[in-house]
């Protein structure tokens, strides 16, 4: 398949090539009808002439104006396509953004089948605070990028992943049970152990805490977040570098200070 980019360009570019040529042939419309009436009364030649002007000029004038017109609205139709992935987009981590992330997941769950399976993780970075007081701020946003990097190696297409700001992830994961949930989350933080991040040249550790909430059937964003952030602080609070993935039925409600 090729990539989202490749297709817009050639999309771009096919519609520039359907409104040179349609529009050109329909100049050549117009003036082969107009001459054709306006001449019809003034001899053969006279119309042979006429038809013939209508044919050459419309192609001479039409094919580089349609071709200019079309170019400037395909340069309008990309630059609003990339301000609109620049206003979804983290600039850091090429992650969704969070607003983003929130809208795209509200909508998915708003049109998915009645008793259809999904999960949320959240995802923040260990010991963050401490990466940036020894390697500097610059080392903490090569840190994010790594992670980021990580968490988008090991889902499927489909799969959503947002930088919900400073060092916490989320990712929506659509048509997944708890067991399936728990072995990405799973795969997600050996993934982010496995990632080289060497800020003074010398290999430092990378690792995160995962909490999820799998769900199946009607389910609110507010919810998921809600219970994958309180597992997540779960995981914080009990050695850190660890996924706690829990069902939404099976969720108690309760009310964990955020002690990262």
């Amino acid at each position: 398949m090729l990539p989202s980019k490749t297709l817009t360009a050639m999309q771009s570019w096919s519609s520039v090539g359907r409104w040179t040529l349609f529009g050109t042939m329909a100049c050549v419309l117009v003036c082969v009808t107009f001459n054709a009436v306006i001449f019809d009364g003034l001899g053969t030649l006279a119309l042979q002439r006429a038809i013939f002007s209508a044919i050459v000029l419309p192609i001479l004038l039409g094919v580089p104006l349609f071709f200019y017109m079309s170019m400037r609205l395909r340069g309008l139709a990309i630059t609003n396509l990339r301000l609109g992935l620049v206003a979804r987009t983290d600039s850091l981590t090429t992650c969704l953004n969070r607003g983003a992330f929130t809208s795209k997941v509200t909508t998915l769950l708003a049109q998915r089948e009645p008793h259809a399976t999904g999960a949320m993780l959240m995802i923040d970075a260990d010991n963050f605070k401490a990466i940036n007081d020894l390697f500097g701020h610059d080392a903490g946003d090569e840190a994010l990028t790594i992670i980021a990097r990580s968490i988008r190696a090991v889902l499927r297409n489909g799969d959503l992943v947002g930088r919900m700001g400073g060092e916490e992830f989320g990712v929506y994961l659509p048509s997944v049970d708890q067991r399936g949930a728990e072995m990405i989350a799973e795969r997600i933080r050996r993934s982010v152990n496995l990632a080289v991040f060497a800020p003074d040249g010398r290999q430092r550790l990378l690792s995160v805490s995962i909490g999820g909430a799998v769900f199946e059937g009607p389910a609110s964003f507010s919810e998921l977040f809600r219970i994958a952030d309180q597992r997540l602080y779960r995981a914080k609070q009990t050695g850190r570098n660890r996924a706690t993935v829990v069902h939404v039925a099976d969720h108690p409600f309760i009310d964990l200070k955020r002690t990262a």
